[in-house]
């Protein structure tokens, strides 16, 4: 890969984009992060898909997609429009469209941007076992083609939006066939429609790589956005802003970190200019957790974080060593934490942060035992204190020893400022050791935070933060 996905991939500096109108919604370009849902009512039931679209709008949701399988729902969506506009509810509506190119002409006429699926839209769907020649390939590529160019030109004549939406579990057999189940397929299936709307002059096009494998749509993203920049180094059509999100989330804490992993990894590169936080329950519920994100992003984007001085040399920050778009965990030696092994090919390990170290250890030490009795599923594999300061470090051996007594035997991780690593390491199952920037730390006092962990047989962890270190985070 000649182009890397972002610019600057150690400082989240958001990726350039177009601007796509969506209705009076645009998204892309210096536009915030646009937050989407979908209904899961009967698109055919006109008043209770626009009861649920009201209450989406009502919790803040801004484009709101209604799923149109065949075309007697893509005609209903113009009753549902006109209905929304009766009880002045301005919103953008998007037509899902899977399988029928008719459905989407006809949805075309009603909404203000159609999504379909290159993976099912027009294409053969046989789970045949198929070795495609260059030139039979190359025959279905154009086919597809023409069955798409129809809506492809429609949309361009009324100023619709369209959304090229890949997904992982629906690519097509001539996909699957020359690329696997891979993001590599699903990346290529989305560029054979991108290279139709460029022939036809369109470019109000957003795209989604969506799995519901958060790790394979990480993957895909960040491959379509390097193949993308590629484009743009080619002076062509590329610059097309991207919707997130994890399919088939779930519900409950667990599809809501799901979704957050997935996104959150993504906006955290800079990718990204609208989502959707896909759960199994009530739709209305999805939006407070889609807003969540966007806020977080939203204002860093807001600050800008590019790096000064890589913005004025025009440089790129590469890390050749990783490969963004496959997962390969890191070597690691394996180290003992106390009755914990951590690194190698252990799992990862899970530690809870109680922050500064307790005044009270023994109610500490029970309440955490009651909240983890709480948690049948939660495995507590350390507990993390801060500590700093004469007071402080008093109160780490008495807080040990009372983990012990209420039955918790996770290892003891102790934040503590260099200086002060020796006078607690023999009480901790790990120190960890915030180093400043700009050089706040003496190199004597990480020497002797080094020799302090070594005579206590205990690994001890250093992290970078700012210059202020009680504002750092582990």
């Amino acid at each position: 890969m000649s182009e890397p996905y972002v610019e600057h991939p150690f400082a989240g500096v958001r990726r350039t984009t177009r601007e796509v109108p969506v209705g009076d919604v645009s998204v892309g370009g210096d536009n915030p992060l646009r937050v989407q849902s979908m209904t899961t009512t009967n698109t055919l039931d006109t008043q209770a898909t626009a009861d649920q679209v009201q209450r989406l709008v009502d919790v803040g949701c801004e484009i709101v997609r209604i799923t149109a399988p065949g075309q007697r729902e893509a005609q209903n969506l113009g009753a549902i429009a006109a209905e929304l506009r009766r009880r002045g509810v301005q919103v953008p509506l998007v037509a899902d469209i899977h399988f029928a190119p008719n459905a989407a002409m006809l949805a075309a006429e009603h909404v203000e941007k159609v999504r379909i699926n290159p993976g099912n839209y027009a294409d053969k769907k046989k789970f045949a076992v198929l070795e495609y020649s260059d030139a039979e390939y190359a025959e279905e590529v154009e086919r597809v083609a023409q069955r798409f160019r129809p809506l492809v030109r429609r949309c361009k004549e009324l100023g619709r939006a369209m959304r090229i939406g890949t997904n992982h579990g629906s690519l097509s057999d001539r996909i699957m066939n020359r690329y696997g189940d891979t993001p590599a397929g699903m990346v290529e299936s989305a560029l054979e429609f991108l290279d139709v709307c460029e022939d036809e002059g369109f470019g109000d096009l957003v795209f989604s790589m969506k799995s519901s494998n958060a790790q394979v749509a990480i993957q895909a993203y960040r491959l379509l956005a390097a193949r993308l920049a590629e484009r743009t180094a080619a002076g062509r059509l590329a610059d097309l802003p991207f919707h997130l999100g994890v399919t088939e989330a779930g519900d409950g804490v667990d599809a809501r970190v799901k979704s957050a992993i997935g996104i959150g990894s993504l906006l955290e590169d800079g990718i990204g200019d609208t989502i959707r936080v896909s759960l199994t329950e009530d739709p209305v519920k999805e939006v407070p957790v889609a807003r969540a994100l966007a806020n977080r992003y939203d204002a860093r984007f807001a600050a800008g974080s590019k790096p000064a001085a890589a913005a004025a040399a025009g440089e790129r920050i590469w890390l050749e060593t990783v490969d963004p778009y496959a997962h390969e965990r890191r070597v690691a030696r394996e180290l003992a934490c106390g009755t914990t092994r951590l690194g190698g090919d252990r799992d990862v390990r899970v530690e809870i942060d109680l922050g500064p170290v307790p005044r009270d250890a023994a109610a500490a030490a029970r309440e955490l035992r009651t909240s983890l009795g709480t948690q049948p599923d939660v495995v507590c594999e350390g507990v993390g204190i801060a500590v700093s300061g004469a007071a402080a470090r008093a109160r780490v051996a008495p807080f040990q020893t009372a983990l012990r007594d209420a039955g918790i035997e996770a290892p003891l991780v102790v934040v503590v400022p260099a200086e002060e690593a020796a006078a607690v390491a023999p009480s901790a199952g790990r120190i960890a050791v915030p180093v400043p920037g700009e050089g706040g730390t003496p190199p004597e006092a990480l020497s002797d935070a080094a020799r302090a962990a070594d005579a206590a047989d205990i690994p001890l962890e250093w992290f970078l933060c700012g210059p202020d270190v009680e504002a750092c985070s582990r």
